[in-house]
Formats: C-alpha cells, structure tokens, sequence
C-alpha cells in the first residue's frame, strides 16, 4: 500500500489545493470543492502565475525522496504533465486560446452544468460566480489583446465559432435562442426554494452575464477578428508540441499518418462484411439507410431518448459487475444529460467530483433532432459511461487510499483516457454486447470516424499529401476544404456533425488521433501481457491492475504495463 503521508503524496495534495485556488473553473470540472463561488482569471498575469506554479512543483519532485513504487509512478505522472503545461505556456499557446472546444470561452458557461443546484447554499454560489462572469471575460479579452501586440493570435476559423457560440449564449444569434443564464434562473424557480432576494440577485446577475457574452461576441467579431490568422495549420513543431500534451508520446508522424490510412482501409472492409450480415447484397450505404430510416430502430423525442441512454448504462453497469469488473458502488451512479445547445456537436463525459457527491455526466448534443436512429449510440454509450470514461475516472476518484490527489483530479492524458474508452467499445463487441450486427456496424462507423481523424487531423496540420493509392484527391495535399467531403463520406457521420468535427480538429491540434493512438497503446499492452502470461492470463485483473494505474501519459502506461 503506499504512504499516504510521503513527501510525495504531500506535495501532490498542496499542488491541487493551489491550482484549485488558481483556477476555480477547472476546480470545478475536476469536482474539487470550496471554489464554486469563485471565477478563473484569465490575464496574462494569472497564466504566468499558474506556469510558476507548476515549474515550482517540478522543482519540489525532483527533489523528493521516491519512497515506494506508488511514489515513484505518482512523481513520473505529475513531473511530466507539469513539463508539458510548462511547455506550453512558454510557446505562448495560452495567447492563441480561442477554440471550438476545450477553451475558456466555453468553460466559462459549461462550469454552471456542474455546480449543484439542490439548495439555498448552492444558489448562493451560482449567483456569486455569475457576478463574476464578466471579470472572467474581460480577463480573456486582457490575454487575447496581448497576444494580438504579440502577433499570437488564433485561427479566424476559430473566432467564427467562439463568436457563434456566445452569441447562442446570449441570445444575440440570428435563431434568438433563449440566454443560457436566464434557463439558470427559471431552474431556480422551480426548486420552489422561497428567497425573493436570492431570485433578485440571480436575475441582476444572469442579466450582466448574458450581456457580458453578448459584449464579448461583439468584441471578437469587430476588434479581434481583423488580427486573426488566417492560416488553419499549425505546423510541425506546434502540432508535435500538442500531440506530446494530449497523448504524452512522441510519435512519428509520417508513421502514424500511413498506419491512419491502413486502419481505415482496414475498418471499411470489416463494415462491408457486416453489412452483408444485414442486408445481403446490399450496398453499405443502402445498408446505412436502411438502419437510420428504421423505425424499430429509433427512438422519438429527446426525454424519451435521454431515459434510453440512462436505462443502458444502468443496465451495463449491472451486467458487467462482478463479471468483467467490480465496479465500486459509488461508481455506479451515472448521470444520461442532454447538453444546453451552443456548444461543439461530439458526446462528452465529465467526472464525478471528488468526493463522489456529484456524479459521473454523459453529455449528448442533440443539435436540434427529436428522432435518434440507435444503431450508431450503443457503442458510443459504452465509450461515453461504463466501461469507457466513466468506469476509467469514477474509480479513479474512488482510489483516494491508492493514488495522489493529484493523480485523482489533475492528472492524465487524451490518449489515455479516450483510448482506454474507445478500447472499451471494441471491448464490449469481444463481450458479445454487440452481436446484432446492427450495433456492430454501429461500432465500426465510430472507429472509421477516429480512423479519419488520424489521417485528415495530421494531414491537415502538417499539409500533407493524400497517398496516390487514394481513391479520394491522390496526390493533392490537405486543406480544410478537401477534408469536409472526406470526412463526411468515410465517416458515414451527418454533415453538420462533422463540419464541427473538422473545426475541433483545427482548434485542438493533435487531440482527435488520440483516440486510435491510445486505443492502439492499450491494445499493444493487453496484448503483450496476453503473451507473457499464456494460459495464465486474466482479462479481468488486466483490466484492474491497468486501471488501478490511474491517469497517465501513453509512454508511461507502455513502461508501467510492460510484463
């Protein structure tokens, strides 16, 4: 067991106490508690201070006596996050902060999704941090102007959508969706919570907030729009800096673009197969059309769709228990939610908090629909709830008496954590969870889709050429305007889904291959110790002593699973 009280363990503790005090936003995603009421500053300043912050806990772990082998994995875990956090801020990435997805402009409204609502006490804490939206904002502005004298700036294509976003939030888009934080206080109003002056402050505050988003889509349209870069790649050394923080590995790039190339080859032969289980003779998209035209396939109306999503993982988490995993009983509670509109089209999942009182959330943009065709959501729930994210982070924060604090809320990689997931799709197909074959295309279109990311995500950064073997532009060299028709016919995923897809992909250089990049560390791992032990081996105790590693970057799962 490992020392709880190790030098390690210590500086691991106050290292989350002040990276919560510094940034109460993510504090709150990552379920550490006491700074609901609060809100990140995103100046210049506070980005330097948090850099510090992590160069001083470098300096503390490198000089700490290792203990036991538990220290030595928690050090390794957090010495290398804080290098890459470090790294990035000293390429000026935190000026170019303007995303799709995984930015401040969205954490800022998605924080609220996350903060409890069940008493007089929470509301106070949601009306303090509304008060304090403003601030938020302006400090983002602070850094943006910045990197504006610094000629820092983010792609235009990433401006457009942040400035569409706040736009939905404050109601000032050409759809006049409802502001976000006036839903925030007519859920109030139906906790039936009796405080008039509450209400008031809610109201007052809601109405600053959404004025300041409305102020803030303003500024980028007009002011920091003219300054944006009009360039979508983000170059060799950009993208190898990004892909080191989101999969924790140095990758060949020339490799894995031809490998992402031979995958989806790979998973479009295996589609063709199971579609003839379906409909013989038919060709796959007939085949496709057939499954989402079916009505016994499908299901009407968002709450009807929401309860599907939670009976399944309800249903899973049963099933598997004690079977493929002994789950522990805090970790199977897991919440089905549909995400508030504005945000990016993909599916999320965000973990409990620390102390398990707020749930594990899987989080499903419905982009406007009301009729949800089932055959491509089974695998998905998996990878999304149990055994995906939520089985891989829940038990995690259960681990308080085995890993750091740190390791429980700060710490991991993309490719750890959506490889491990999307092996878990794959995972559920060798269980037999996917035997209707329908489901099992279902499985292959999400794998077709991480392929497609590898091949157009590296493609597009480093402006490579399509092979000549390519049926598809052979030998043109990859832009945005070649990728959309890509994407959208090889993944077999609606337009309007994948054109988000493609400006994720811009936004968040490197993330999109960590699904398949992970998936294919976890399935190296599984097999070498599949190997190594013969007829010994055990999936089930694979799994648990994988996981019980908690979050990691990849080259540090390859060592810590090594035989």
């Amino acid at each position: 067991m490992p020392n709880a009280d190790s030098d390690t363990y210590r500086i691991a503790d106050e290292y989350v106490e002040r990276a919560a005090a510094l940034d109460p936003v993510t504090a709150t995603f990552q379920g550490l508690v006491g700074h609901d009421s609060e809100m990140t500053d995103y100046s210049p300043d506070s980005f330097e201070e948090r850099a510090e912050h992590a160069r001083a806990g470098i300096r503390k772990l490198n000089t700490v006596v290792i203990e036991s082998e538990a220290d030595r994995i928690a050090a390794d875990v957090m010495r290398a996050d804080l290098a890459l956090d470090v790294d990035q801020y000293e390429a000026g990435e935190h000026f170019r902060l303007l995303r799709v997805l995984g930015s401040p402009v969205q954490e800022v409204r998605q924080c609220f999704d996350l903060m409890p609502t069940a008493t007089e006490h929470d509301w106070d804490s949601i009306a303090a941090r509304l008060g304090v939206v403003p601030q938020g904002l302006s400090s983002m502005q602070a850094t943006l102007e910045e990197g504006i004298r610094q000629n820092l700036v983010s792609p235009r294509r990433q401006v457009v959508a942040c400035v569409g976003q706040a736009e939905t939030w404050s109601g000032t888009d050409e759809a006049a969706s409802r502001p976000f934080f006036t839903g925030l206080v007519e859920r109030f109003d139906a906790t039936g919570i009796d405080n008039p002056a509450l209400r008031t402050t809610l109201a007052k505050r809601a109405e600053r907030a959404t004025a300041a988003y409305a102020a803030f889509a303003r500024y980028l349209a007009d002011d920091y729009s003219p300054h944006a870069d009009e360039a979508d790649a983000v170059g060799p050394q950009r993208y190898a800096l990004f892909s080191r923080s989101f999969n924790g590995i140095d990758l060949d790039f020339a490799d894995t673009y031809a490998w992402g190339w031979d995958e989806l080859y790979r998973i479009e032969h295996a589609m063709g197969e199971v579609a003839e289980r379906i409909l013989p003779g038919r060709p796959l998209p007939e085949v496709i059309s057939h499954l989402e035209a079916d009505p016994n396939r499908a299901i009407e109306g968002v709450d009807q769709f929401r309860d599907w999503l939670q009976d399944l993982m309800d249903q899973t988490i049963s099933e598997l228990d004690g079977t493929h995993f002994d789950i522990p009983e805090p970790v199977k509670r897991v919440e089905a939610m549909i995400a508030p509109p504005g945000g990016a089209a993909a599916m999320y999942y965000t973990g409990p908090s620390e102390d398990l009182s707020r749930p594990g959330r899987t989080w499903y943009p419905t982009l406007g629909k009301t009729r949800f065709p089932l055959w491509g959501e089974v695998s998905i729930c998996y990878h999304e709830g149990v055994p995906g994210h939520h089985l891989q982070i829940g038990q995690v924060r259960y681990l308080a008496n085995q890993l750091s604090r740190y390791q429980r809320t700060l710490a991991g990689s993309s490719g750890h954590a959506e490889g491990w997931a999307l092996y878990a799709e794959r995972l559920m197909g060798e269980l037999g969870y996917l035997d209707d074959p329908a489901y099992e295309l279902g499985m292959l279109r999400a794998q077709a889709m991480r392929a497609v990311r590898v091949v157009v995500d590296i493609g597009m950064h480093l402006e490579l050429a399509i092979p000549e073997r390519e049926r598809y532009h052979s030998g043109e060299t990859w832009t945005p305007e070649l990728a959309l028709p890509f994407v959208v016919e090889r993944s077999w995923f609606p337009e309007e889904f994948m054109r988000s897809e493609v400006d994720r992909y811009l936004g968040l250089p490197a993330q999109a291959i960590s699904y398949k990049i992970g998936e294919r560390v976890w399935l190296a791992a599984r097999a070498s110790a599949k190997r190594h032990a013969g007829s010994s081996f055990d999936l089930k105790e694979f799994h648990r002593r994988a996981l019980d590693l908690g979050p990691m970057g990849l080259a540090q799962l390859e060592r810590e699973l090594a035989p």
